[in-house]
């Protein structure tokens, strides 16, 4: 059995990429454009930055449809996924990418900050997942990637809302992998950490006053760095059911 290419593996497969307007999420979408993916991107506020990524990707010869997306709002799920398979076809890839993440004490959360931390970073997920799996299934294939953080794992900076909505990830994680395994659909997530260039810190990844923390590494992680994994995550029909940190080596996980 002749298997194709590293760089070929996902040749004319459909992504799903929210918060793609973000500097990981605009990373991962140029490298997926680059291995023959087709995208619908998403993103909540920063049309320009979308619409420009957009233009990129159809320059490369791939097909991209851009959607804004409210996923604080329940419908926003199903709405999504069902205008990419209208414009692009059945999704292969969920990447989802979007999050949000105010910094705040644990005494100075309120219920809709709570609430909305919740409903972006792990209910939306879910239910994106829940629309894109039945469809993957049916066809055995599927990749499914979920945007997790290091404070997961360690509690982090922001605050325990989105602690804990990462946290849930994981969980999500590992029930869904579990029950799809054998049919050729893979469920896994990544946690960066301190990637420079992503709003919440400098472009500059070399900045020391860029640490909040003094990383290993000794800098800060690049956008790139984390499309790097990302990618080679959907290309790996092998790797299920894992979180894998990407951090300079703050966290042993």
């Amino acid at each position: 059995m002749n298997t194709p290419a590293p760089a070929r593996l996902l040749e004319g497969r459909v992504a799903l990429v929210t918060g793609a307007s973000g500097g990981i999420g605009s990373a991962l979408a140029r490298q997926l454009a680059a291995s023959g993916v087709d995208l619908a991107l998403t993103y909540s506020g920063h049309a320009e930055e979308a619409e420009s990524l957009a233009e990129e990707v159809r320059s490369s010869g791939r097909r991209v449809t851009v959607m804004h997306a409210d996923f604080a709002h329940p419908a926003a799920p199903r709405a999504v996924v069902r205008r990419t398979e209208e414009r692009l076809g059945p999704v292969d890839l969920l990447v989802a990418a979007a999050g949000v993440g105010t910094q705040k004490s644990w005494d100075e959360i309120d219920l809709e900050l709570w609430d909305h931390t919740q409903a972006v970073n792990l209910r939306a997920p879910f239910f994106l997942a829940q629309q894109v799996l039945p469809g993957m299934i049916e066809r055995e294939y599927g990749r499914i990637l979920f945007f997790s953080s290091i404070a997961a794992f360690t509690g982090g900076l922001v605050g325990p809302h989105y602690a804990s909505s990462k946290a849930g990830l994981h969980g999500l994680t590992h029930f869904l992998a579990s029950r799809v395994a054998d049919v050729g659909v893979t469920v896994n997530a990544i946690a960066p950490a301190l990637i420079a260039g992503t709003r919440m810190l400098p472009a500059n990844p070399h900045d020391p006053a860029a640490l909040p923390l003094p990383i290993p590494v000794g800098r800060l992680g690049t956008p790139e760095e984390v499309a790097d994994l990302a990618l080679a995550m959907l290309r790996n029909g092998y790797l299920t059911n894992k979180v894998i940190g990407l951090d300079g080596g703050l966290h042993p996980d």
